[in-house]
Order: structure tokens, then sequence, then C-alpha cells
């Protein structure tokens, strides 16, 4: 027998068979990780609210000869409370999930930039204090850019010429001086080029000074870029509620007595 632990974040998680589940997660040492959770759907099983979408869960394996086995599971952060009651941070949340899970194709192979980028966004979507649209774009640059697909943002894709310039191109990677500008290129505000350097850098102080119109068109270039390097959309990402950040944290449904 080889056991194993690891830190990990559930990304989806798959029917096998009657009562088992084929959970997926990105780790902390071992990257994507794919296993088995033997009768978590049975209403006897202790295990079946930890291994869910959204937990952030310390887990013991057990390696199989297909599948490895998770043999025990304890819960670090359990994300999903802080998002189910709110559709603008569930939704934003799905898009952080599938994009990881896209971006870590190879199982067994280490991603600890992503991984710690995955927890930070989720945690910083539950505790809501900041704008889910925002906590996600920034996720979706970074993630970009531990991909190696950073968007030039202060200089020319092309030619490196610094910047600011006022032509951006999603297939020539980025903003485009007057020079290289291909046919096509979108005109963005000067505003919404500064958030996203701002959201690519941690600049959160001059981020939500952005006025909605400058997170909108940031969002819409993020989607752009994301999805040209993807060769396809996110299935969550269209379903992203962008809404004006209201600070206040949602109020639960009252328990019924």
């Amino acid at each position: 027998m080889s056991l194993y632990r690891d830190t990990g974040v559930v990304l989806r998680v798959q029917k096998l068979g009657e009562a088992d589940r084929i959970i997926t997660l990105i780790t902390q040492k071992h990257g994507k990780v794919r296993a088995v959770a033997k009768g978590v759907r049975r209403t006897t099983s202790r295990l079946g609210a930890r291994v869910e979408p959204f937990a952030h869960v310390d887990v013991q394996f057990y390696t199989g000869r297909t599948l490895d086995v998770i043999t025990q599971v304890h819960t670090l952060d359990a994300f999903g409370a802080g998002l189910v009651h709110d559709y603008q941070r569930y939704t934003a949340a799905c898009a952080v999930l599938e994009t990881a899970d896209r971006m870590s194709a190879e199982e067994g192979e280490p991603v600890l930039r992503l991984y710690l980028l995955v927890a930070g966004a989720l945690r910083a979507l539950a505790d809501g204090h900041r704008d889910a649209s925002l906590v996600l774009d920034a996720f979706l640059l970074r993630a970009m850019a531990f991909a190696g697909w950073s968007p030039a943002i202060t200089e020319c894709a092309r030619c490196g010429d610094p910047g600011p310039h006022r032509a951006f191109s999603v297939p020539a990677g980025g903003s485009v001086c007057p020079r290289c500008k291909p046919p096509g290129s979108a005109s963005p505000a000067h505003e919404s080029l500064t958030l996203m350097n701002a959201l690519a850098t941690g600049g959160w102080d001059t981020a939500e000074r952005a006025t909605d119109a400058a997170r909108r068109e940031t969002s819409g270039l993020v989607a752009a870029l994301l999805q040209w390097h993807l060769e396809r959309q996110l299935r969550s990402l269209p379903l992203v509620e962008r809404r004006p950040f209201d600070p206040r944290p949602p109020t639960p449904p009252a328990d019924p007595d």
C-alpha cells in the first residue's frame, strides 16, 4: 500500500457507479489529481460534504492502478459556504475552477503557483470584501501569466515600444503601437488598460477606483484573451453576472422552524 497526503482545492466531481464519485483536485505538490471517493453518495458517508467543489482540503490518497483512492479528508476552508447565497460570487468562483481545470491538463505535474492563485481567488470571493468581477479578472490575468500568455499592456506586443498605446489586438497579444497595429484592432479607453495593468500587478487601490464602464470593457478584453489562448470559451464565463459592487455581504436564507 502506498499512501501520500496533499492539500488541494476540489475542482469538480463526477458520478461513478452507484455510490462513488471521481473527485478532481488541484493540489499543492502533485498538480491535478483525479481520485475516487468511495461511498460518498450514500447518506451515511462522512466524506461527502468535504469533497464538494470549492472545498479546500487536506487529503490522504491511496495509490491505485488507474485512479488513486481518497481515504481521509480534513476540511481547511469551506469556501462554498460564502459563495452559494450570492449568484455573482458563485458564478465567478465556477469560472475560477473551470479555468484551473483547463490550465492544469497534465495530471501529476506540479502547478504550485496556479494552486495558490485558485485558493486566493476563492478566499477573496468568499470573503466578499472585493468586487467579484475584479477578483475574477485578476485571477484570469495572473493564470494566463502562469501559462505564459501574459498580455502586453504597457508596451507594444510586437515591437516592445513603450506605451501606453491606444490599439489592442487579442491575436497580437495585447496593446500594439500605430506601426504594428493589425486590421480590426480594438481601441479601449485608457482607463480600461490602466485597470487591466492594476489587476495584473496587484494594484487594488487603482482597480477599485475604476468606473463601471472601464470594468465592463476590461472584463470583455480579458475574456477574449482567455478564449483565444484556450481556443474555446469557458462554459461558466458567460454566466458570470457583472453588476456594480455592493460591499454588503448577502443575507443567507433563514432556517425554517
